[in-house]
């Protein structure tokens, strides 16, 4: 059973509301709008309590991307395209995106990013290295953000042997005979 939020009736409320939910994680602009949209009895409110917040440098979309992207790149080890991703779904615009990315793979490189979780992987593997696993080490790295070509590059050097990508398309043959 769920039940419904209790509606926050004054400015003093929604800003406790806020207030309590940037100690428990930074948010964007975006993310807290509908936080508050959700709490808030009279959305009228809203407008006025973000520029409060952003006045009092509580909410900042250019320092959350930055510090998402440099936390993100360097203690989780994920790629550009995964970080920018999650950083345009959280509402961050785009241009923030961009200067928090360039800042964070700065520091970090994206090929030792590579590189150190091929080593985890394979550290932990157990048994022979084949097709399958290579294949599903691939997955993962793509997954995790970071470029196919640079995957396939790392992969290789690290097992010393060619690494075609995984084929999820038919034959043209094979197709013609499953569309019959």
């Amino acid at each position: 059973m769920r039940y419904s939020t209790r509606k926050l009736e004054t400015p003093e409320q929604l800003y406790a509301c806020a207030m309590r939910s940037l100690m428990r994680r930074a948010h964007s602009i975006h993310e807290m709008k509908q936080t508050l949209e959700r709490r808030a009895a009279d959305p009228e409110m809203i407008p006025a309590l973000i520029a409060r917040l952003k006045a009092s440098n509580y909410l900042d979309d250019a320092r959350y991307a930055r510090d998402f992207a440099r936390v993100h790149a360097a203690g989780r080890r994920q790629g550009r395209f995964r970080i920018e991703r999650e950083l345009r779904r959280r509402g961050v615009p785009d241009r923030h995106i961009e200067a928090a990315l360039a800042g964070a793979f700065v520091e970090n490189d994206e090929a030792s990013l590579v590189r150190k979780r091929i080593e985890r992987k394979l550290k932990l593997l157990r048994g022979p290295l084949d097709q399958r696993r290579i294949a599903s080490l691939y997955g993962s790295l793509l997954r995790a953000g970071f470029p196919a070509d640079l995957i396939r590059r790392e992969l290789k050097a690290a097992t010393r042997e060619q690494v075609a990508l995984p084929v999820d398309e038919f034959l043209p043959d094979e197709a013609a005979a499953i569309e019959e």
